[in-house]
């Protein structure tokens, strides 16, 4: 099978095949933008209190209405002119395109200070991304602070705007934030100066064939697709597709130092290192696959997106870049070109050197190592993943959060973003009594009725994005449902209903990710201990990066709090790409421990992929890293989380810690496989990795 991508002839049909499919796909990558959905209704399932608040909501009027709330605001107390000039915004408003209804304003202040001019905006079809232009032509209208007076924007139709413009170029950011981090690491990696090119070209198209498949299920199938999910499948096809590329380069490399013939060497490669990068990939893909099972839009949505970008980056990697290489010839490794009859590096280097430490005392240094781990995820007592509010989204303070606050100092806090009842018409009275009586509630506007329902909108005392806000909701959901089924909406409504949703998700994916990977590292290693090890040193490894990204965040960063979202994500990321690297070092391990047992193959197993699997971690690592060059705070905690649980995972866990384990357990690291039968060799001379004349093949 190896030899139908690197054969003399059929090398070049692989190389014209992905050729067409690039042509194809490239135009529809382009268009995945459009299909986007960014706002919180996409997000919520059709089954969300909110959702169906929502659905109703276009009975009584425009659907997809964001009000912006313009607040005027004077410290020693509003002026008449102040007064005419807020009175002819309002007419100059209501010609603004976009604008939609009644803009409603100016009300006074009970203070004196302030002003409120309440302007709803429409929100097309074609989704968030327009409102930006309509926030800007109504920042037009109201011209610039002067003479004292200040005017803020605030409420949903700000919040938008502000959102918009921190994913705005979110494709290219990071795009080209990935691409010059993977660039620099194969550089120092390769020390060539033009083989990393092809894990860059094959890693690129891969991309745009994922962001195609992508945008057609989107179009045409429903997948949900928002900008954070987008923005993960750049990091993660550059992410893994570079770390299969790593490992299968090193492994031609070493085939290239026995064999005279270039495509005789890949298809050994391809042969030996395949079954483990076949293996990552498809422990990634079902991993991600789990989170389709998700109650949350935009979390089941990432799964097969997700998914995808993995299964087509591991296309890429076995099939385009092996051509690629054996096209191209030896001369890609200038100035270090792996002759035949050169010797191994690996045999000698820093990695084989830190075995022959470990093997002096092994369970000294696993004991040690997991101690240090275990008093690093201490940090989780820090962890308030309780979900972000506006104005902790952001890295830096955007403008809606200034007008935010200007409007909670003068007007009820909740004023911008009213909470939405909506009810039989029958039970009228008692759903506005409910409502009223409710504790947090400012005020109850008259009803709308149309037909058999009633619409009333409350103004909530504390801020719509604060806990208190949370627990208002839950106070009159309990107060309106026993009359006539009444629900309760609007933003407050759906982002308790997104923190419901993410808890819901936590509870039920992280135990089932565990359970999708344990069972594959059965099925892989054909042995029950070294899984449940595994599996041990990963759950360990995430608690530790977890429990250090906690107290990074609050003592370092300042921010404050996560997303609910945030440990599920980082959980995900971690033991699915994580266990990645255990892959790499365990198969080559097993494959080594046929000939010389398993303590002298955990040895030669390290030395082997040490240098391979660190380069890759660090591409991984920083990878994940660019999406802190997002202005988000929740992009920003997932990828330092994600990068620095990577780096301890390739430089702590699997170098040390499986390794010193693998050491102490010995032969029964593979009970009940018949692995457990052959006898350790003697520790004598280093065992070179790969060495000529010795059966490499998986045993069985």
């Amino acid at each position: 099978m190896a030899w139908l991508v690197c054969g003399r002839w059929t090398k070049w049909i692989v190389l014209g095949l992905w050729v067409v499919v690039l042509a194809v796909a490239g135009p529809l990558a382009g268009k995945l933008s459009g299909v986007e959905k960014n706002d919180n209704s996409a997000w919520l399932p059709g089954s969300a209190e909110a959702t169906k608040v929502a659905d109703l909501q276009s009975r009584f009027g425009p659907d997809n209405i964001a009000p912006a709330v313009i607040v005027y605001e004077r410290g020693g107390g509003i002026t008449a002119a102040d007064r005419a000039k807020a009175t002819a915004d309002v007419a100059r408003l209501q010609q603004v395109a976009g604008v939609t209804g009644q803009v409603a304003g100016p009300v006074p202040a009970k203070d004196g200070q302030a002003l409120q001019t309440l302007v709803p905006i429409k929100i097309d079809e074609d989704g968030w991304e327009k409102i930006v232009d309509v926030v800007d032509d109504v920042k037009a209208v109201t011209g610039t602070p002067s003479d004292g007076l200040a005017i803020h924007l605030a409420g949903p139709a700000a919040t938008a705007a502000d959102s918009a413009g921190a994913f705005e170029g979110i494709d290219g950011t990071l795009l080209y934030t990935t691409l010059a981090v993977v660039t620099i690491i194969l550089l120092i990696t390769y020390r060539s100066p033009v083989l990393w090119l092809l894990p860059i070209i094959s890693a690129g198209v891969a991309l745009t064939t994922a962001q195609a498949v992508i945008y057609l299920l989107a179009k045409h199938a429903g997948l949900v697709v928002n900008a954070q999910s987008a923005g993960i499948l750049t990091v993660l096809v550059f992410g893994a597709g570079t770390d299969y590329a790593l490992l299968l380069v090193a492994r031609y490399r070493e085939e290239l130092r026995r064999h005279e013939d270039r495509h005789e060497a890949m298809a050994l490669a391809l042969h030996r290192a395949g079954p483990a990068i076949i293996a990552s990939a498809a422990t990634v893909a079902v991993g991600m696959s789990c989170l389709t099972l998700a109650e949350l839009n935009s979390t089941s949505g990432l799964g097969p997106v997700a998914a995808l970008g993995i299964v087509v980056g591991l296309l890429a990697m076995v099939s385009l870049l092996p051509a690629l290489l054996v096209i191209c010839g030896r001369w890609l490794f200038w100035p270090v070109r792996p002759k035949p009859g050169t010797a191994e590096p690996t045999a000698t280097g820093v990695w084989a050197r830190l075995g022959g430490r470990i093997s002096g005392r092994p369970r000294i240094v696993w004991v040690v190592t997991a101690v240090v781990l275990g008093a690093m995820s201490l940090g989780l007592l820090q962890l308030e993943a309780n979900g972000l509010t506006q104005a902790d989204q952001f890295t830096s303070e955007p403008a809606s959060v200034a007008g935010e606050q200007a409007l909670a100092r003068h007007f009820p806090a909740g004023q911008g973003q009213p909470v939405v009842v909506i009810g039989q018409n029958s039970a009228s009275a008692q759903i506005r009594s409910a409502v009223a009586a409710t504790p947090g509630i400012s005020s109850v506007a008259d009803p709308v009725v149309n037909g058999d329902l009633v619409m009333y909108e409350a103004v909530l005392d504390s801020a719509p994005d604060s806990d208190a806000a949370m627990a208002t909701i839950e106070r009159v959901r309990d107060a309106v449902h026993p009359y006539g089924g009444a629900q309760v909406g609007g933003m407050t409504a759906m982002t308790l209903d997104i923190n419901e949703a993410n808890d819901h998700d936590n509870r039920l994916i992280i135990p089932l990710v565990l359970l999708v990977v344990l069972v594959i590292l059965g099925l892989l290693l054909r042995a029950v201990v070294a899984p449940l090890v595994l599996i041990a040193t990963v759950v360990l490894s995430f608690a530790a990066a977890l429990g250090v990204s906690a107290l990074v965040f609050r003592h370092v960063f300042g921010f404050g709090g996560e997303d609910t979202s945030f440990p599920l994500y980082v959980f995900v990321f971690l033991v699915a790409l994580g266990i990645d690297y255990n892959i790499f070092l365990m198969t080559r391990v097993r494959e080594e421990t046929q000939q010389h047992g398993t303590r002298r193959g955990a040895l030669v197993g390290l030395a082997a992929t040490g240098g391979v699997i660190t380069s890759a971690g660090l591409v991984l690592a920083g990878t994940f890293a660019a999406l802190a060059s997002l202005p988000l705070t929740a992009f920003a905690e997932i990828g330092f989380a994600v990068a620095f649980g990577v780096l301890l995972d390739t430089l702590v866990v699997r170098s040390v810690l499986v390794t010193a384990l693998t050491l102490d357990l010995g032969r029964w690291m593979w009970w009940p496989s018949r692995l457990t039968r052959i006898p350790d060799a003697p520790q004598t001379e280093p065992v070179t990795p790969g060495a000529p004349g010795r059966d490499l093949d998986p045993v069985s």
